[in-house]
């Protein structure tokens, strides 16, 4: 899609280019067409907001940058970030292929809801952050064997383990 963007936009300048101008329906073409569709994912040099990109996934259209949903979405992205590696645009990636396996199998789920529990999960190691992708593998199987949503991250809570802080056990060796 963005081939055709890069066309039209070309266009529209060298019609100013020449003096004649474009016409203002084909401006608002372009406009609606950058506005009304939602890439399939955020690609590392995309400049959308992962926020608004999410929720307008769950939404099934795109929604304006104060919309209380994208509020929401930034606030769980911001928290989520602290505690795992990836970056929020991809943890918003994450979420969607996540949300998209478990509607596969008759389990969807809201993509806040996802963030939220994943990330309080992570967030219990402080420092030590985690990986979000294999964080949602080990949900996806969880849930996969039958647990509901808070089930599934109560088994994930209860079975993940500390990481070892390596500055503090070489402190506990024997000399």
């Amino acid at each position: 899609m963005r081939p055709m963007l890069v066309i039209l936009a070309m266009l529209t300048v060298s019609a100013c280019d020449r003096g004649g101008g474009a016409d203002t329906a084909d401006q608002a073409v372009v406009a609606r067409t950058s506005e009304s569709e939602l890439p399939a994912w955020l690609a590392p040099t995309d400049g959308t907001d992962p926020a608004r990109w999410l929720a307008g996934r769950e939404a099934g259209h795109p929604l304006p940058a104060d919309a209380g949903p994208v509020r929401s979405m930034r606030t769980a992205l911001n928290a989520a970030a602290s505690g795992f590696i990836e970056d929020p645009r991809m943890i918003a990636n994450r979420t969607v292929q996540l949300g998209q396996m478990l509607a596969e199998v008759g389990k969807g789920e809201r993509y806040g809801a996802l963030i939220d529990g994943l990330g309080r999960i992570a967030a219990r190691h402080g420092r030590h952050k985690r990986l979000y992708g294999e964080m949602c593998q080990h949900y996806f199987n969880t849930r996969n064997r039958g647990l509901d949503h808070d089930a599934a991250l109560a088994d994930l809570a209860a079975h993940d383990v500390q990481p070892i802080d390596e500055s503090r056990s070489e402190n506990r060796r024997a000399p």
